[in-house]
């Protein structure tokens, strides 16, 4: 087994990392307190083809998998996790289901536009009454003629004030409860009848559009239903399983943060005559953050390269899920810690790291979710 990057992966690093440490992260405090990216960046990521990475060449991607979009994404959550969510959503949630499941008249249609950032794309699956519970979902799509008719609110909708699509799914057959008769329904954003709500003021991620989305008789082509109809639920947690796989990568560039940050401060800070770095209390935060790290990246990884060999990966982007998101937490409480009360203040960064850090258990399936999806499993 070889744990080292191949040359194509290494140059897709390097890129990314250049990109976080020279845009990025002169712009992440800001990010976060203006509660929204700098258009800049996403010119920038143009450019870079990142809005692409993982759409075929064809379609005008870079054409790449799910270990480069786990690189990439580890390299600018470090920098920036609202960057890093943005980018994720876009690549795992709605280019990839697009990619797997839509015909090829879709595919002509939107990646492309993916590809360029010319559309920016938004997952709507949770709703009030639907979170962690996401089968009960209550979002309806009626036939009419050639169109669906779609009513309903959607809720913690990621780039949902940027969007150009929306992947929604919603319940096509009427009566039926739990998984049965959803359908996934691509959403144009220009359609009449959508109403993207405010963007939702949060503890982290901030620079990151979070909002509601309410689809009040919006019609829909036929043309635009994604797979089979009544099936969209099997859409969903497939897409899942890559959208996992890319909060981990997002968790493993964070906990980096952390310890570079700890790192750093222990070199700097003396107390009692010496660095606190020399001292074994600290040595050892820094120890257990430095492993849980390497550990949490080669969850990641192993599920990448599953999921790239087409392989199904649920329990091990689960795994990756559930360990990088506590450990990314795990290093931001222990990063604060070192700094002690200027950690606490906004002097430093570590106090976004912390805030960001936390949302890595909470989205993309909570962390008891991911467990449930582990067990269930291993007792199968």
């Amino acid at each position: 087994m070889d744990f080292g990057l191949d040359e194509e992966l290494t140059l897709v690093r390097d890129m990314a990392r250049s990109f976080a440490d020279t845009e990025l992260m002169p712009r992440a405090t800001k990010h976060d307190r203006q509660g929204t990216l700098d258009r800049e960046v996403f010119a920038l990521m143009k450019d870079l083809g990142l809005w692409g990475l993982t759409i075929p060449e064809e379609y005008g991607g870079a054409g790449l998998g799910n270990q480069a979009l786990a690189v990439v994404l580890e390299e600018i959550n470090r920098a920036c996790a609202s960057t890093g969510v943005t980018l994720s959503v876009h690549n795992s949630l709605i280019g990839a289901p697009l990619r797997k499941f839509g015909t090829e008249a879709q595919k002509r249609e939107w990646l492309p536009k993916l590809a360029t950032g010319e559309v920016i794309g938004a997952y709507c699956l949770t709703e009030p009454n639907a979170g962690s519970d996401a089968a009960s979902l209550r979002t309806t799509a009626r036939l009419d003629g050639d169109h669906f008719v779609v009513d309903g609110t959607k809720v913690w909708v990621t780039n949902g004030g940027w969007a150009g699509v929306f992947l929604a799914y919603v319940r096509t057959e009427p009566g039926t409860s739990r998984a049965k008769g959803v359908s996934a329904l691509l959403i144009p954003a220009n359609l009449p009848g959508i109403r993207v709500g405010k963007p939702e003021k949060k503890c982290g991620i901030r620079g990151s559009s979070t909002t509601e989305v309410e689809f009040s008789g919006v019609r829909v082509p036929k043309a635009n239903l994604l797979g089979t109809l009544h099936d969209g639920f099997k859409i969903a947690m497939d897409t899942l399983d890559g959208g996992r796989i890319g909060i981990a990568s997002q968790a493993v560039g964070i906990g980096r943060a952390c310890l570079e940050a700890a790192v750093k401060y222990s070199k700097e800070r003396e107390q009692f005559g010496k660095p606190i770095g020399e001292f074994q209390a600290i040595q050892w935060k820094l120890a257990d953050m430095a492993t849980r790290i390497d550990a949490s990246r080669l969850l990641v990884q192993k599920a990448a390269w599953m999921r790239d060999r087409g392989e199904r990966c649920s329990q091990q982007a689960a795994e990756a899920k559930l360990f990088a998101s506590q450990t990314a937490n795990f290093c931001a409480d222990e990063c604060l810690q070192i700094h002690g009360g200027a950690g606490y203040t906004d002097h430093f960064h570590v106090e976004r790291l912390f805030r960001d850090a936390r949302i890595t258990e909470i989205y993309e399936g909570a962390t008891d979710i991911q467990r449930i999806v582990i067990a269930r499993a291993v007792t199968a």
